[in-house]
């Protein structure tokens, strides 16, 4: 399924008087930029409260080249850059958990999840969105937060009518990983893709996110890669939903029907419609991160 602003929506209008809330879990900053920050911008656009939740301020991560900061400095200045791209893409400001970088594995999992479970319960988020349990790269710190937000949905469960009722995952779909050459990453065959989300309307947004993690530029090889590659890299993001249950799951309604859109575009019916192939969305793209 594939969506873009132009989309018919009605992914911006609460269905009770809950409002609609995303919560992004993630471990560093720039987590909540590289793979979703267009998704995150859209949603904000519609009127979805977005919250990010991040583990970390990323202090062993790039200082730049050359460097921007000192090593004991980078923490703060992350924190900054954290911040700098929440306001570019027009979410909330984020929320820090203020866990060392490099060290996720070794958190004590009961209290990190408890940590998770505490802002679901203060913002009763519909729906979350995180890392996959691989990380997407195996990062070890990724793999911990992924673990605390699936472990955190399932509790989630006791709040009844304010459960959380969607967990998705950031993804790469096989077909843009070949043809980037992205083989370090744990890509997913574009059939398991649940949502395509086609972010070029918040560009701009997008890429004033990217620019604020100024330390982290040199590090991105994608960044340093043709326009052709780096748009076919971020002009689309892609995730799949990994758990979901009865309830207003508002990113699924980000995508109409083909039957819904056909009819939009043409004022006409449609008995049979002929769903895309992975091979015709990936001619389609071709048209047309980050630790």
């Amino acid at each position: 399924m594939t969506w873009n602003e132009s989309t018919p929506s009605s992914a911006g209008e609460a269905t009770s008087t809950r409002p609609l809330m995303l919560l992004a879990v993630f471990a560093h900053p720039d987590d909540e930029t590289f793979r979703c920050g267009g998704t995150l911008a859209l949603l904000a656009r519609r009127g979805v409260r977005v919250q990010t939740l991040t583990a970390t301020r990323g202090e062993a991560g790039s200082r730049g080249d050359p460097p921007l900061c000192h090593a004991e400095e980078l923490g703060a200045v992350r924190e900054q850059e954290l911040g700098c791209a929440c306001s570019a893409l027009g979410v909330a400001p984020p929320i820090l958990l203020d866990y060392s970088d490099g060290e996720l594995a070794e958190v004590d999992e009961e209290e990190a999840v408890a940590q998770v479970m505490a802002t679901i319960r203060e913002l009763l988020p519909q729906v979350l969105l995180t890392w996959p349990p691989d990380g997407l790269s195996g990062h070890p710190d990724h793999v911990a937060v992924s673990r605390w937000t699936t472990l955190a949905f399932e509790r989630a469960d006791t709040l009844g009518p304010d459960a959380s009722v969607a967990l998705y995952h950031l993804a790469v779909p096989c077909s843009v990983a070949n043809a980037l050459g992205l083989a370090h990453l744990h890509a997913i065959p574009d059939a398991e893709i649940t949502l395509t989300v086609d972010v070029t309307p918040v560009w701009e947004q997008k890429w004033a996110a990217i620019r604020c993690h100024r330390t982290q530029a040199d590090g991105s090889p994608i960044l340093a890669a043709p326009e052709e590659k780096r748009r076919l890299f971020l002009d689309k993001e892609h995730f799949r939903r990994a758990r979901a249950q009865e309830g207003d799951d508002f990113l699924c309604r980000l995508s109409p029907s083909l039957e819904d859109v056909f009819l939009e575009i043409t004022g006409q019916q449609v008995g049979t419609v002929r769903h895309e192939t992975p091979d015709d969305k990936s001619k389609r793209w071709m048209r047309g991160g980050g630790r």
